[in-house]
């Protein structure tokens, strides 16, 4: 199975959005079946095959998410992002200023989905492969 220390080198490689479908199909080689990140503190439970879990623990200092998401200002920053106009902090703290709680990550679908506070799908996005 993976390792956290697996992970963090293939995270090393993203600098923006546009390095992400990159990443996912690295880590999904490694046996990631699912993860979820949160924006709060950025810590990410990785998921393999036989309820194996890992945890790659927070990366800094703790973030208050907004009660209400505003989706569609997120919505028009993630676009910003995937294009490579911001870095990953300033990614974080836009999330967290829109009410963006985590997304979650299927390898299976190849989906990346965006959560509020309250549990709500924001946005689901299909990964290009």
């Amino acid at each position: 199975m993976f390792t956290v220390e697996q992970i963090k080198a293939a995270h090393s490689k993203v600098k923006s959005g546009a390095d992400f479908p990159s990443y996912i199909q690295e880590i999904k080689a490694l046996g990631v079946t699912h993860y979820e990140a949160y924006v709060s503190d950025g810590h990410i439970d990785y998921h393999g095959a036989n309820n194996y879990t890992i945890q790659v623990p927070a990366k800094y200092d703790s973030l208050a998410i907004a009660d209400i998401a505003q989706s569609e200002d997120f919505k028009a920053e993630l676009v910003a992002h995937q294009k490579g106009k911001t870095d990953f902090l300033t990614f974080i703290k836009m999330c967290a200023i829109f009410g963006i709680e985590k997304w979650a990550i299927r390898m299976d679908e190849m989906t990346c989905t965006y959560y509020d506070k309250a549990a709500n799908k924001i946005l689901v996005e299909q990964i290009p492969e």
